[in-house]
């Protein structure tokens, strides 16, 4: 059997007045990320732990912010691409699992809308996607309600 595990870690800052999206749902808060995208950390990371797992480099290299046609591109189209790139390569996604960290705003009521839009874009199983929240106890840029943070872990299988 032929699998792949990718790992991907993404960071933004925040900074007042701008929109806060996570995994494809926009999220109430006053604070949103800094990003040449809409600055979805939570698939920033995703997207770098399938391009991981393929040794294809990371979105940076794909999706470079110096390209104009990227400005403010909605995130899950990155992420539809890079599933289409998985598929390309003879697999298919087995499961994700992604931890954001930031203090605020509390991300448990949106756990399972987020689970759910992961899965209508990427097209596997609710069940196999897992969306996890931590706070860094006020440690850190995330404590300090500065940025966000994320780590993500996917396992590829060939079809």
């Amino acid at each position: 059997m032929d699998i792949r595990i990718g790992h991907g870690y993404d960071v933004h800052a925040l900074a007042e007045g701008l929109r806060l999206v996570l995994c494809g749902v926009e999220i109430e808060h006053s604070k949103g990320c800094v990003a040449h995208s809409d600055g979805d950390v939570a698939i920033h990371a995703i997207c770098d732990a399938m391009l991981g797992a393929l040794a294809l480099g990371d979105i940076g290299k794909l999706f470079p912010d110096t390209d104009q046609q990227y400005k403010g591109i909605d995130s899950t189209v990155l992420l539809k691409h890079v599933v289409e790139l998985v598929k390309s390569n003879g697999y298919s996604i087995s499961n994700i699992d992604c931890t954001i960290a930031m203090q605020r705003p509390k991300l448990r009521p949106h756990i399972d809308t987020m689970r759910a839009r992961l899965s209508e874009v990427v097209g596997i199983a609710v069940d196999r996607i897992s969306v996890k929240a931590t706070t860094t106890e006020r440690l850190g840029f995330e404590g300090r309600e500065e940025g966000v943070s994320t780590t993500a872990v996917v396992l590829l299988m060939k079809a």
